[in-house]
């Protein structure tokens, strides 16, 4: 059922008038899948282009592997409270220049931290930098689901997630590389030079919303009148249990590969340790088709195979051969991008009037798990190693899966 049925104190924002959607097909279909690309691609590139790095932090500035992933975590710690206040400012202002704006500032202080002096000045610049692209995620769920045609949403969906696992990729790749051949600061200045490009097309391709009615002022009851009924809707509630077990695996695994793979017997260097995230290019892949086979099939299906390749793939990293670890590494980021596409597109759809609060809710427990297990695995890392990481992962996967499976997917919702 979906909660606008259920939901009386939340007042619609979407006009009375019977919704003007975006058409498969149409030019602005089109238009509106580049611009998301280009959002996905500018949020994530510049959100996890130090996840390569983190060995060289711990190396440059005398700092133990859980204290450098601080560069993450504290960036995505920041990125889940943004959400939670850009969700509810989205409603007063436009959602293409809220997106624009928290787009380019984050460019900027990609910058800034690539200037600054000292390890606490770079945390304090990567903290902001969470802070101003909280106004990117959950906005762009909330279009999707008001402005693109129900038919067709799972797979708008899947092309914006398409667009978060390409620029993931090339943050991360781009980072090892140039870290090779210049400092990494001047890689990170580099990034944010395409990313302010990407904040640029952005703003030019994404047409205004159609469905879309502004509130006055901020009504605080209103928000929390909002939440407090979202969190009680149980299907929504199990979703975002998901998303927090999605980013708490995925960071986690990619956060501690990176030091085993630069220890014995691997020894793996900066460049050869960045090309492992090549396989977020699988990533985009299975976005990409695991919206359209939602829309077809059904969601709780495709949901519950993209947490069980995850777990799967999880326990292939137990094997020492490094082929096996890339393969184990490859089954979870297509099991990732996978289940994070149909989560993301079927919050939209159980949240009825109330998108944006949905959206951010799930964005909150998917950035928290991010920010959290990502440096308590750190702790796991260095007291127990690679097998002790695996278990906080592989039941954290399976967690997950139980969550999944205990949604009932009705067609209509």
């Amino acid at each position: 059922m979906s909660l606008s049925a259920t939901h009386s104190p939340a007042r619609p924002s979407a006009p009375l008038a019977p919704p003007v959607w975006i058409e498969r097909g149409s030019r602005d279909y089109g238009r509106v899948g580049l611009a998301l690309f280009l959002a996905g691609f500018s949020t994530f590139s510049l959100l996890y282009c130090v996840q390569p790095l983190l060995p060289e932090f711990a190396r440059s500035f005398a700092i133990g592997p859980a204290e450098s992933a601080l560069a993450l975590s504290l960036t995505t710690g920041f990125l889940a409270f943004a959400i939670f206040l850009a969700g509810a400012l989205s409603q007063t202002v436009p959602r293409r220049g809220l997106m624009f704006a928290s787009m380019a500032a984050a460019a900027i202080l990609n910058f800034v931290a690539a200037l600054a002096p000292n390890w606490h000045a770079f945390l304090a610049a990567r903290a902001l930098e969470g802070l101003v692209l909280g106004g990117v995620p959950a906005v762009a769920m909330a279009y999707l689901a008001e402005e693109i045609d129900p038919r067709h949403l799972g797979r708008s969906m899947g092309l914006y997630v398409a667009g978060t696992a390409f620029g993931a990729m090339m943050g991360r790749v781009g980072m090892g590389v140039l870290t090779e051949i210049a400092s990494w600061q001047t890689a990170m200045a580099l990034l944010g030079l395409v990313d302010l490009a990407a904040a640029v097309g952005f703003a030019l391709l994404l047409p205004a919303s159609r469905n879309f009615v502004a509130r006055r002022g901020l009504d605080a009851r209103h928000h929390a009148a909002t939440w407090g009924t979202l969190l009680r809707h149980r299907p929504l509630l199990r979703l975002y249990g998901v998303g927090f077990v999605l980013t708490s695996v995925f960071v986690t695994l990619f956060n501690y590969a990176s030091f085993r793979l630069s220890e014995p017997p691997y020894g793996l260097g900066q460049t050869a340790i960045s090309l492992i995230f090549l396989v977020y290019g699988f990533g985009m892949f299975a976005s990409s088709l695991a919206g359209g086979l939602a829309d077809r099939f059904g969601r709780r299906p495709a949901l519950a195979a993209g947490l069980a390749l995850m777990a799967a793939g999880i326990l292939l990293t137990l094997l020492a051969p490094l082929p096996l670890i890339a393969a184990g590494i490859v089954l979870v980021t297509i099991g990732f991008f996978t289940a994070h596409s149909v989560a993301s597109g079927w919050v939209g759809r159980l949240a009825g009037a109330s998108k944006s609060h949905a959206a951010s809710l799930y964005l909150l427990f998917y950035y928290v798990g991010s920010s959290v297990t990502g440096s308590v695995g750190g702790w796991f890392w260095e007291h127990g190693g690679w097998p002790a990481v695996v278990g906080l992962t592989g039941a954290l996967a399976l967690a997950g899966l139980a969550l999944a499976l205990g949604i009932a997917d009705r067609r209509a919702a």
